[in-house]
């Protein structure tokens, strides 16, 4: 930890660098002034030279400063364990960099391609998918099977679904991570388990790592099998002494000779070992399994314990239990425990061979820092879609008072987060499949992306059963909200939990990652070569403190302007919105400073600090992907409500949350200068105000382009019998009897025909010539679908009866 002194002595270093500065300005103004060099002091040469020669030449800058730094921060810098170092190797940087900088340069996000699916991509979307979707049945799968029907299964391997990040010349589809995302998005529309099921092999299982790590030999023999199915895929990690902390796992491997198929001697691995919460495990013919090795006989090399290492067994080798189920929330995809008892395997069957002992923690975090920004915020997109389309429906077709549900405002509020969000996670979930597919590998994004869209899809989905009521609440076919708000926790607890993905994972990692010159000090740091370690070192230290510097007058001139005057893309619409963006950046990456320097290794044990600074950084990424959708969907007049709220709910977010982080940061006094510093006019930013409010909420009341786009891509029938069918219907009709509504009223009000909607007033109006017999009937038929549509199950008691 580094103490107060440390912390005194490096504002001094701040100081006495800003000192030097202003020294240099005073001569060179002198020097092309009127006035003579000589008219200044011997006193004042003398202090000048003694902070100039010091700070500016870097040779005596390196022997008298830097280097007593260098010292302290070897001896003072914690260890850094394997997997801790391997975790925070894994991917790269991209946009995150770019806002940890505090001068994010625009032209990086701006430029890149919008997501965009193949012609052979969107007709698998089309066909194969559209297809599949018309297929599933939830409740029935829910409900009555458990599982998957065995058509569905046959259907999924026959079409590939499980092979879409396998290359074609393994005989997969060699779909983009945006195609990837769009045909888990769209299934999730109807059923999560279906999306589950679909999901994990392309994700974060052997496949992946197949393609990353493995031999030839083991992709030319599995990879054509996962692609058809022929071969169901487990990866089994989590165990019931290993969850969130999987480096911990007890299961082991021991290196020796033992039989294998008929033949003695054969040098291998005995393992051990229990595994829980495994997704496919049940069905699997293959695990990808995570254990320790040790090699006790040294038969490997010298060294006893290998690290984590992943192996390829099939399911049916000698000594594994498998075939249990988990029930989790009553979802229906496969999911349970396995067990290993003296598995004897042979040394090839390590994924990657034996080059790849001790790898497995990196090839995991590897795979994870891009696995998990497609499938979980593909189902958290399909979620917020499903969600908008159908219950905002549902609010203007259910009526209560006589009026639509979305007309009262205690409504409008749900309705326009509901919208908000679902425009939010849509955005990051587009901008960074295409960051993925352009080659980037962003870690740190991927976990901000797999928390924050889970969580939102939890608030809107909350938000859609708050307006369900009753309908949300009672199970059966006909509701399609029940099942979907019953399997949240399952997205917040895979791929790591989110609690911990945000205390310790996005500022943690992010901290270091991401930030300009930590990780390239903590490297120098690490260097063997001392004389240039200390070179690098010196860099990197004046360089960080000149970043420090210009924070601190940046963060005050845009407090006093409001960012008025900085130079940033966009129109007149989003042209503040980047302004807002750019002034947090700068904010962000000075107060994340002062805690790295205050608060040094403690600060990935101070939670809540790291918990809130990941809750700026988050909402500012999700800012950008929201101004980098609106652009990339060529900026449609008629989102602007959907851009605006998304927007000035997030900034209002980050600022929320760095006021939380001056009441949460020791060395209150200093602390107030720097909130004094960063907002010199108070708190900047407002939440969506009521008349946003309603604009936002009015698009999911209407049958309008924005809705179309803001729903774009998930699965939409007009079946009366179906679930969502029979709301789709419903919607249309009530919409186009509206304008007869209108006129019903309008007599009413002036006193031409009686109260109500009755037979008696349509025959009235009718007769009346107030409305025409076809207006009638557009009246008959929308209070026929609505009656359809605000239905909800029952059941006789002997069928409530668990099995």
């Amino acid at each position: 930890m580094i103490s107060l002194g440390i912390f005194i002595i490096v504002i001094c270093f701040l100081v006495y660098y800003q000192i030097a500065l202003l020294k240099s300005t005073i001569v060179i103004a002198a020097l092309l002034s009127a006035h003579s060099v000589q008219d200044f002091s011997p006193f004042l040469w003398t202090v000048f030279l003694l902070i100039f020669l010091p700070v500016n030449i870097p040779f005596i800058r390196r022997q008298i400063i830097s280097k007593a730094v260098f010292k302290w921060m070897q001896s003072a810098l914690p260890e850094m364990s394997q997997t801790e170092q391997e975790a925070m190797e894994a991917g790269d940087t991209w946009w995150d960099a770019e806002l940890f900088s505090g001068k994010p340069d625009w032209r990086v996000l701006l430029d890149l391609p919008a997501a965009k699916l193949s012609v052979e991509e969107q007709a698998f979307i089309d066909g194969p998918v559209e297809t599949l979707c018309a297929m599933l049945d939830d409740w029935d799968i829910t409900h009555n099977r458990q599982d998957l029907p065995e058509q569905v299964w046959e259907y999924i391997k026959q079409q590939k679904f499980c092979g879409m990040i396998i290359p074609k010349h393994y005989g997969g589809l060699e779909f983009s991570n945006f195609a990837h995302s769009e045909v888990v998005m769209k299934i999730s529309s109807r059923s999560a388990s279906a999306a589950v099921t679909v999901m994990v092999p392309n994700s974060l299982g052997p496949a992946k790592l197949l393609l990353a790590y493995g031999t030839e030999k083991q992709k030319d023999y599995y990879l054509p099998r996962l692609a058809t199915g022929q071969e169901i895929p487990c990866f089994a990690l989590t165990g019931p002494q290993a969850g969130s902390d999987a480096g911990a796992i007890p299961d082991t491997g021991i290196v020796c000779h033992g039989q294998f198929e008929g033949k003695d001697k054969v040098l291998g691995i005995r393992l051990n070992w229990e595994k829980r919460y495994i997704t496919l495990g049940p069905v699997a013919t293959v695990i990808g399994l995570a254990f320790k090795l040790y090699d006790p006989e040294h038969l490997l090399g010298d060294k006893e314990s290998r690290g984590v290492t992943v192996a390829l067994i099939p399911t049916n080798v000698s000594g594994i239990t498998i075939g249990s189920r988990h029930f989790p929330l009553n979802s229906a995809f496969q999911n349970g425990p396995n067990w290993g008892k003296d598995v004897f395997i042979p040394l090839d069957w390590i994924l990657g061979g034996e080059q790849q002992v001790g790898n497995g923690w990196k090839m995991l975090m590897q795979s994870l820092a891009t696995g998990r920004a497609v499938s979980l915020p593909a189902l958290s997109a399909g979620a917020g879609k499903f969600t908008s389309r159908n219950t905002g429906a549902y609010a203007r077709i259910r009526k209560q008072f006589n009026l639509s549900l979305g007309e009262f405002e205690g409504v409008e509020e749900p309705l326009a987060r509901i919208a908000g969000e679902t425009y939010i996670i849509n955005a990051a979930r587009t901008v960074t499949a295409a960051a993925l597919d352009a080659g980037q590998k962003p870690s740190v994004i991927s976990a901000i992306i797999k928390y924050e869209l889970t969580e939102r899809m939890r608030q809107l989905v909350n938000d859609g059963m708050d307006i369900q009521g009753g309908s949300g609440i009672c199970l059966g076919p006909k509701n399609y909200l029940g099942r979907l708000y019953q399997v949240i926790p399952v997205c917040i607890t895979v791929e790591g939990a989110n609690i911990l993905t945000r205390t310790m994972m996005i500022f943690g990692q992010g901290a270091v990652r991401c930030h300009p010159f930590i990780f390239k000090e903590i490297q120098a740091l690490h260097e063997q070569d001392k004389v240039k370690a200390l070179q690098q070192f010196d860099e990197l230290l004046f360089s960080h403190i000149g970043l420090i510097m210009h924070n601190k007058v940046a963060s005050f001139w845009m407090g006093v302007s409001n960012a008025r005057f900085i130079k940033v893309p966009g129109d007149k619409h989003t042209n503040r919105y980047y302004k807002q963006v750019t002034r947090l950046s700068v904010v962000f990456s000075l107060v994340a400073d002062y805690a790295i320097m205050v608060l040094g290794g403690s600060l990935k044990r101070k939670e809540r600090i790291s918990g809130r600074f990941a809750d700026v950084l988050s909402n500012l990424y999700l800012c950008s992907t929201v101004l980098k959708h609106f652009q990339d969907q060529g900026c449609p007049e008629d989102d602007l409500p959907l851009l605006h709220w998304a927007c000035q709910h997030t900034i209002y977010q980050a600022q929320q949350s760095l006021f939380v982080l001056f009441q949460l940061l020791p060395l209150k006094p200093i602390v107030w200068g720097l909130k004094m510093l960063v907002f010199p006019m108070g708190r900047s930013y407002a939440a969506p105000e009521d008349k946003l409010i309603h604009q936002t909420a009015s698009i999911l009341l209407n049958d309008t382009e924005a809705r179309d786009r803001l729903t774009q891509g998930i699965y939409i029938n007009e079946i009366e019998n179906d679930a969502t069918g029979r709301i789709e219907c419903a919607f249309k009709a009530v919409l186009a009897a509206l304008p007869v509504e209108q006129k019903i009223r309008q007599a009413q009000k002036s006193k031409q025909l009686a109260k109500g909607l009755g037979e008696v007033v349509l025959k009235q109006a009718v007769d009346q010539q107030i409305i025409s017999t076809e207006e009638a009937a557009l009246i008959k038929e929308a209070d026929r679908t609505r009656n359809l549509a605000i239905m909800v199950d029952d059941f006789p008691a002997d069928k409530l009866v668990l099995r």
